[in-house]
């Protein structure tokens, strides 16, 4: 499996085949992809590009890192494994009353 680029910074107006694009001056782009809200299918961003080969992943971070693309500089990094990254804990802590924000009444 090939290590994808995380791609920072990405104006709104970026879309998979804009970042496909930018990315192909480098190597061969097997995907591109921007990240999207669920609700509301606009941009959050950020994205991912993978090539074919990973000798790009490097070549991409030296030579597009800072580079402008739709109007702003982007941020080119190799991406993290998800299971690196720290579970989100959003009921507020391990206080065991049931989660959430409302307070329990006592009487």
């Amino acid at each position: 499996m090939s290590q994808n680029l995380f791609i920072g910074s990405l104006a709104y107006a970026t879309t998979d085949d804009s970042l496909k694009a930018f990315f192909e001056t480098i190597g061969e782009v097997t995907s591109a992809r921007v990240v999207t809200d669920r609700e509301t299918g606009r941009s959050k961003g950020f994205g991912f590009v993978e090539f074919a080969d990973e000798a790009s992943n490097q070549k991409a971070i030296d030579e597009l890192n800072g580079k402008e693309l739709d109007g702003r500089a982007i941020n080119v990094n190799l991406a993290r494994p998800k299971e690196d990254r720290p579970r989100r804990d959003f009921n507020g802590g391990g206080n065991n009353n049931g989660g959430g924000s409302f307070r329990q009444r006592s009487w």
